[in-house]
């Protein structure tokens, strides 16, 4: 197996700036907020209609589509690789991910259909009004409550004795659901196993967390795109982002898509078949980032307020 730890460091190893906290800080915030609690409880419950016939997306996919576009062009350069190997019937898209912009990205660039939904991370999607409005029109979204790297870093970091970091930590633990309890993985299932069942797509971000450089994946990744691949029948697409790390006006994004990963299906999977699977997914996914990626010099226009965007 392709080792690729380099330049990725655990997360009770991350640096807790300032900036750091003030992050963990808002994400707690947006944890306690009764909006986003709200929110996140309506999405899933629609989701879940989908079993019983209901249509979840309050747009068609090519609105979506060319609204998300015309956004995205607005602002970046985009450049899509190998297109036409993405299936026109249900699969699973595994994705490396960079930046909170990704999701967009790849929808405003995929087909219009199949349908895909993305697998994302609750507060990210709705700490904010605007956010909130937006997705709960358009629809697509899965919405995962789970701890922030950043917040397992404050949380470890109290327990070893920093006392201005106790408070935090505290209501981290009262506030922040991990998203662990079998309540929460077991509704997350059954949403992601209909929606391919109903003939639509998934997007995932395997990894888990955002990575912190291009053309590196982190490591261990997780077992679930494998897992419903196998228990829904439906390919898997790796899928490379490239670019999308460090933003700034007119900038070239790349989406470069592999060859599709078929696996025999199993509604049973065992440890050994879903090791196995998540090696070849895990090769693929490396084979399409570039081995030396360097990063283009010159004016970087709206930076700032690009990389911050979608905090």
């Amino acid at each position: 197996m392709i080792n690729n730890f380099a330049n990725h460091q655990p997360d009770s190893l991350l640096s807790l700036d300032a900036a750091t906290i003030k992050r963990v800080e808002e994400g707690v915030a947006a944890a306690s907020d009764r909006a986003v609690r709200h929110t996140i409880k309506e999405a899933l419950t629609r989701l879940e209609g989908i079993n019983q016939g209901q249509t979840e997306h309050q747009i068609n996919g090519s609105v979506r589509r060319f609204v998300l576009r015309s956004l995205i062009h607005t602002l970046f350069s985009v450049r899509v690789e190998n297109l036409e190997k993405l299936p026109q019937t249900p699969a699973i898209l595994a994705v490396n991910h960079l930046h909170h912009i990704d999701p967009l990205l790849l929808l405003a660039e995929l087909p219009s259909q199949p349908y895909y939904y993305i697998l994302g991370d609750a507060r990210t999607l709705y700490n904010k009004l605007w956010k909130r409005f937006i997705l709960s029109f358009a629809g697509g979204v899965i919405p995962l409550a789970r701890l922030w790297k950043e917040e397992i870093a404050v949380m470890e970091a109290a327990k070893t004795g920093r006392q201005d970091l106790a408070e935090l930590a505290a209501a981290i633990q009262d506030n922040v659901p991990s998203g662990g309890d079998i309540q929460t993985l077991r509704q997350i299932d059954r949403i992601v196993l209909e929606i391919l069942a109903h003939g639509d797509g998934m997007i995932l971000f395997p990894e888990g967390r955002l990575g912190n450089t291009e053309g590196k994946l982190h490591f261990p990744l997780k077992r679930g795109t494998v897992i419903y691949a196998l228990r829904a029948s439906v390919p898997i697409v790796p899928v490379a982002l490239i670019g999308t790390y460090d933003l700034y006006l007119r900038k070239q994004l790349t989406i470069r898509v592999g060859e599709p990963l078929h696996f025999s299906p199993n509604t049973k999977t065992t440890k050994q078949e879903v090791e196995s699977a998540l090696e070849t997914l895990q090769n693929a996914m490396i084979a399409l980032l570039p081995a030396n990626y360097q990063e283009p010099r010159g004016t970087k226009l709206l930076r700032y307020f690009l990389n911050h965007l979608l905090w």
